[in-house]
């Protein structure tokens, strides 16, 4: 269905690309405003762009721009005006070759790992917060909040703290320590509360129905449209440091769902606006996640639309979204594009931890973990090709979730000061 849409929101039209809010389920089209469901049927909100708008961007505007997920602000919902930006700058994380890695999973064509860990908060988060919060100053809202497993709590409040604007974040009571310190440091509000991200969740989707949250951005419920558009600059990024190229096969971790969807949206309007080729035989999106939470890899292996929430369990707290709001759009770009999904238990996730450390340089948080654990699955599996260039996302850094291989790494040798006990230990040949 459609809807004659009222006078334009605080989001300049005049500059943006994006023109509507339109429901992802029946298409119902909403004005740009902190709307994240449809009044309809209830279905999740996406920004909807002018195609004009989006074919005028080339290949040489980009380049011209700055060295961050602005330089992409073309195809975003709100940050044309750099003056208008909340924002740490994120972006432009390495892309990083992992032969090593490759020849350890029998790969023979080239293998990357795109790393937002180098991100300012160290995941990410910061891609998607800076677009939210960009639209919600548009959107004329005073203080910045979300529902989070660690890393966008982090976010957040660092985003605020830099804006000079108050934040609340609510966050499980349970989470990892080295998440909760670096929330906290930033001197916004930090509410633990006693139960599952599931939880934090419903509670903050009642919170922002309230006269006292009114001046209140949620990132990831009220202004979730344009949060969630961040999520493309990831794809964005890979193909243009692939050389405007997009690789043949993807895999990603899993948690709402949404920035696998996002990826996937990202390589098609790239090939839609003109600016990259789409690999012969398309592209191939892979999810994901932990074994305890995979309520969306459930749903792919018995072959149903039905994901059944769970209650999370396991070292991946970052993935740990029992009641995933993207799951079904996850599904259809899976299967749309012949992929799959699999999942990791805690023992294979620290294994791939190590793994991916040794190999690469690269020290991932449990997310990481999961997706490089679920990279070599696919692979014994055949379910993915290691004949094909591929790209594996780690979303976080390793450095947050230190407790999960504490236990297993340490120092190869305890020695004496002195070149006897050195030779003596086997550290002279």
């Amino acid at each position: 269905m459609t809807s004659t849409l009222p006078a334009p929101s605080g989001i300049d039209t005049t500059r943006s690309p994006a023109r509507a809010l339109v429901c992802r389920a029946c298409s119902a089209r909403y004005p740009l405003a902190a709307q994240h469901a449809c009044y309809e049927c209830f279905g999740p909100l996406e920004v909807d762009y002018d195609p004009a708008a989006l074919a005028a961007v080339t290949r040489e505007r980009i380049e011209a721009g700055p060295n961050s997920i602005w330089r992409y602000a073309d195809l975003l919902p709100a940050g044309q005006d750099p003056a208008d930006r909340v924002t740490l700058d994120p972006g432009l994380t390495p892309l990083v070759a992992a032969p090593h890695l490759g020849a350890e999973l029998g790969f023979t064509a080239p293998l990357w790992v795109k790393d937002d860990s180098a991100n300012p908060t160290h995941s990410f988060k910061d891609r998607v917060v800076s677009v939210a919060l960009t639209a919600a100053r548009a959107l004329g809202f005073t203080r910045y909040a979300c529902a989070s497993t660690g890393n966008l709590a982090n976010s957040v409040a660092a985003h605020a703290a830099r804006a000079g604007v108050p934040s609340v974040v609510f966050i499980p009571g349970d989470l990892e320590q080295g998440k909760v310190v670096t929330t906290a440091v930033y001197g916004g509000d930090l509410v633990a509360i006693d139960g599952s991200y599931d939880d934090v969740n419903r509670l903050c989707g009642e919170l922002v129905e309230t006269d006292e949250f009114e001046d209140t951005a949620f990132v990831n419920v009220n202004v979730r449209p344009y949060y969630a558009e961040g999520s493309k600059t990831l794809g964005y990024e890979v193909a243009e440091q692939l050389g405007w190229r997009i690789p043949a096969q993807v895999v990603i971790p899993m948690a709402s769902g949404e920035l696998l969807t996002k990826i996937d949206k990202a390589f098609s309007e790239l090939v839609e606006i003109g600016l990259v080729d789409a690999p012969a035989g398309g592209w191939t999106v892979f999810g994901a996640q932990s074994a305890g939470c995979n309520p969306i890899a459930t749903a792919l292996h018995a072959d149903t639309d039905t994901i059944t929430p769970v209650k999370p369990t396991g070292i991946a707290k970052s993935l740990n979204i029992g009641d995933p709001a993207a799951g079904l759009y996850a599904l259809e770009a899976v299967r749309r594009t012949g992929g799959w999904m699999e999942y990791a238990d805690d023992d294979e996730i620290r294994a791939a931890i190590r793994l991916l450390a040794r190999t690469t340089g690269v020290f991932a948080e449990t997310a990481g973990g999961v997706t490089v654990a679920v990279l070599r699955k696919l692979v014994e599996s055949g379910r993915l090709d290691p004949a094909k260039e591929t790209v594996v996302f780690n979303t976080g850094e390793g450095l947050k979730t230190l407790d999960a291989v504490a236990s297993q790494v340490g120092p190869t040798h305890h020695i004496r000061p002195s070149l006897r006990a050195a030779r003596d230990a086997g550290l002279l040949g």
